[in-house]
């Protein structure tokens, strides 16, 4: 029969798709909440002030594309003088956050020395023993 196929190649090219479908989600890595966000860039930092002014002359435009379009002309046509106050404000906001960084790794650091020190205290080390888990007995000449 012409155009028919076997279930048992669609069942194997199935098996297949599930199982990358499965290590992709098993490689998805969870993100701490705590950690701080990075900070703008000199540019968004002028896209926050330039969408607010664009929504007020344009409050008939949803469309993000527009703004971004609008934006990104807008920065291209600044001079590097005018770019001055956002790069500055970006420096800031860099500072800051390299800031709360070090103060997170810090933390991080402190909460795996905590668990290393509370694991090896929990833990018992007895050197009688061999790696069989038999006694050695010492022999006096």
């Amino acid at each position: 029969m012409k155009g028919v196929k076997s279930k048992a190649g669609a069942d194997s090219k199935l098996g297949v798709r599930k199982k990358a479908t499965e290590t992709k989600k098993a490689k998805k890595v969870v993100k701490d909440p705590n950690k701080p966000k990075r900070p703008p860039n000199a540019f968004f930092v002028f896209m926050e002030e330039f969408r607010k002014t664009y929504k007020e002359k344009h409050p008939n435009n949803k469309s993000v594309a527009a703004v971004s379009k609008a934006g990104g002309d807008a920065w291209k046509k600044l001079s590097d003088a005018e770019k001055a106050p956002y790069r500055a404000k970006a420096e800031k906001r860099k500072a800051e956050y390299q800031k709360n960084m070090d103060a997170y790794n810090r933390k991080q650091a402190g909460d795996a020395e905590e668990e290393e020190s509370d694991k090896s205290k929990s833990e018992v080390h007895d050197d009688d023993k061999d790696d069989d888990g038999s006694e050695e007995e010492e022999e006096d000449d």
